[in-house]
């Protein structure tokens, strides 16, 4: 084991805030003490451009002169709480069943989180998928960028093929090892 690797301590908490335009945010620990720096490579080595506010996340911290900074990104949970209406074409589905569908790999077309929606495109399909940001939410997402890579859950809505969940390209691909 590295020497860096010895000054690390893991640590579980909630994103406070997480700012991609900023390329930051913080997160408070469960067990207590000042923030913890998140910066946004740290949160791209892991595989997302960014992240909920309020989700729980696993990190990796190591101190520093200008205090405690997440170095790597263990795992990141969606925020417990349903906040917010619920979408129409996904009431009639429960967790069990939205977690029974393929992950199918995806590239973000575009999203704007102003407008609360965007589209991807999975791979050697020819429609969009519709992106809602409430789903992007309680996927532990807090936006998309243009050709990120992604993996959706996808269902039949009312009017076309829309995602039920989205995970990161790196989270999907450690969930089939």
């Amino acid at each position: 084991m590295s020497e860096d690797r010895l000054d690390q301590r893991r640590v579980v908490g909630r994103v406070k805030w997480f700012d991609p335009a900023k390329g930051f945010g913080f997160i408070v620990a469960d067990d207590g003490g000042p923030d913890i720096l998140l910066h946004a490579n740290v949160l791209r080595n892991f595989g997302q451009s960014s992240v909920a506010d309020g989700a729980r996340i696993t990190v990796m911290v190591q101190q520093t002169a200008r205090g405690a900074q997440a170095v790597e990104v263990n795992e990141i949970l969606p925020p417990e709480s349903e906040v917010g209406p619920p979408i129409e074409d996904l009431s009639d589905s429960d967790a069990e069943e939205i977690a029974a569908l393929p992950l199918e790999p995806a590239r973000v077309k575009w999203f704007d989180k102003a407008k609360g929606f965007g589209f991807g495109n999975v791979f050697g399909r020819p429609e969009d998928v519709f992106i809602h940001i409430e789903v992007l939410r309680r996927s532990g997402f807090a936006d998309l960028q243009p050709g990120e890579a992604v993996c959706l859950r996808v269902i039949e809505g009312k009017r076309g093929r829309m995602a039920a969940q989205v995970a990161s390209w790196e989270t999907a691909l450690r969930d089939r090892h």
